[in-house]
């Protein structure tokens, strides 16, 4: 009976369940068990992991290039072949970098051997400065079109001495350290002869400082001979300047006089620059001209990228001193900002007319608001797609203009600059992106920033190498 039953039994027990497969344990599974319990953890948790994730995958991804250029800068005297393929059609130029002075030296070596480093070498040293947090790679691309298209006449010195967090530092600062960047690479290059200036955003008020801390008063020798050459109603007005300094300098009929660093100045340009700040009058485009915000603005600024949003807003007047800006605009005792200004043969300012959410058209562009060309904004040469509009100051126009310099005396901050400014005649460059897909990041495809994503603005770059004064 005992047995019986023992067999009833286990004949009525189900077979047990064949053995399910061992799951894999998967990694962090944990953090959604977490966010169960406290969603605000676990939120915390899978973000965290995600981040992770990501900068490993960006770790492993890193472009080549940038190693290349790490490699090289651990080796002191180290050199680079470029090996990009001309993308303006100039044919294939090896392109040799040269890490100098705390920058970057972009030159065509066989130009270099060729004239053994003196005579027939090149003599123009060309120096890029880059903008708010930026780099010397922002001009990686217009630093070698220059080069290609230029070889045996132009050395181009991308800065450096001014990047990521260092242009927070104020534009005087700034453009001390470029002065002192620039002196160590003429040290370097003895050869060279003449100097221009491109740069672009913050960097082009940083290279107005440095040239005015960098230039050198003719001796009494060359300033006679200067005048001496000039027709004779040009000395009259060039004497009138001596005379009276405080008075207005009619730049545009007298002789171009000074150095910069002991080399000929010769072209000075700056792309989307805020020659005239960034305060109101829709000089700060993403704050749609609202004037509680452009009111808030200023106050604000320096909490976020330091002295030189005190600088680009004009509230940086300590001890009664006018703001850095306004003192750019004409010389002192030590720093004579508007005869370096004066030295070079061409001062240009390209802007952008629409769509740069950083930096107005008209403080780019040296404009008062009712001087902006509101027609004819056409394309004028096919070459050159994007750029719809160019200003070049004759002397007879700038003449005619010069008396209203001196006729009001109770104007605001911004007119005051722009009388200042434009003492000296400017070729202007309105650019427009409009009907491009990358017209969003303006300010940054009017240099190809990156030419993955600003390449439309190759044709603004190829119009600055046909118009460079060689």
């Amino acid at each position: 009976m005992f047995t019986s039953n023992l067999t009833v039994r286990a004949a009525s027990t189900p077979p047990p369940p064949p053995p399910q497969p061992r799951q894999r344990h998967r990694r962090h599974h944990h953090h959604l068990r977490l966010s169960r319990l406290d969603p605000d953890l676990g939120s915390w948790l899978v973000v965290r992991r995600l981040g992770l994730e990501c900068r490993r995958k960006l770790s492993v991804a890193v472009d080549w290039g940038s190693r290349v250029d790490l490699v090289a800068r651990m080796g002191a005297g180290c050199f680079r072949v470029a090996r990009e393929s001309d993308r303006g059609g100039a044919g294939a130029v090896a392109v040799k970098v040269e890490f100098d002075s705390g920058g970057q030296d972009f030159f065509d070596a066989d130009a270099v051997e060729a004239g053994g480093g003196g005579r027939g070498a090149p003599e123009h040293l060309v120096i890029m400065v880059n903008g708010m947090v930026g780099s010397a790679k922002d001009w990686r691309y217009a630093a070698e079109q220059f080069v290609k298209k230029l070889p045996d006449k132009v050395i181009v010195h991308r800065s450096e001495c001014n990047s990521s967090k260092l242009t927070f530092d104020g534009v005087d600062m700034m453009g001390e350290r470029l002065a002192e960047e620039v002196l160590g690479v003429i040290r370097h290059r003895p050869g060279v002869r003449k100097i221009s200036f491109i740069a672009h955003s913050l960097g082009g008020l940083v290279a107005r400082y440095a040239i005015g801390r960098l230039y050198e008063e003719p001796s009494q020798s060359e300033l006679c001979t200067a005048i001496r050459d000039c027709p004779s109603g040009e000395q009259s007005n060039h004497q009138m300047e001596v005379l009276e300094p405080r008075e207005v300098k009619v730049a545009a009929v007298e002789p171009h006089e000074g150095k910069i660093a002991g080399l000929e100045p010769m072209n000075f340009i700056t792309v989307a620059t805020p020659h005239l700040g960034s305060r109101g009058h829709k000089q700060l485009p993403f704050l749609c001209g609202l004037p509680f915000l452009e009111r808030k603005a200023p106050q604000a600024a320096h909490l976020i990228v330091g002295r030189s949003g005190k600088h680009l807003f004009l509230t940086d007047g300590d001890d009664g001193e006018p703001p850095l800006l306004l003192q750019m605009v004409k010389d002192s005792e030590d720093l004579k900002f508007l005869s370096a200004l004066r030295a070079f043969k061409r001062r240009v300012a390209y802007a952008n007319v629409n769509y740069d959410q950083v930096v107005g058209w008209g403080t780019s562009s040296i404009r008062r608001q009712h001087e902006l060309p509101k027609s004819s904004l056409l394309v004028k040469d096919e070459r050159y797609p994007h750029i719809v509009y160019v200003e070049k100051e004759t002397p007879e126009n700038f003449q005619r203009r010069v008396p209203s310099l001196v006729t009001e005396r109770n104007t605001d901050l911004e007119e005051e600059m722009i009388r200042g400014l434009t003492q000296v005649p400017w070729e202007r460059v309105d650019v427009s992106f409009s009907k491009s897909k990358q017209r969003y990041s303006a300010h940054n495809t009017i240099l190809v920033r990156s030419y993955r994503v600003n390449s439309d603005g190759a044709d603004v770059v190829f119009h600055m190498i046909d118009n460079f004064l060689l």
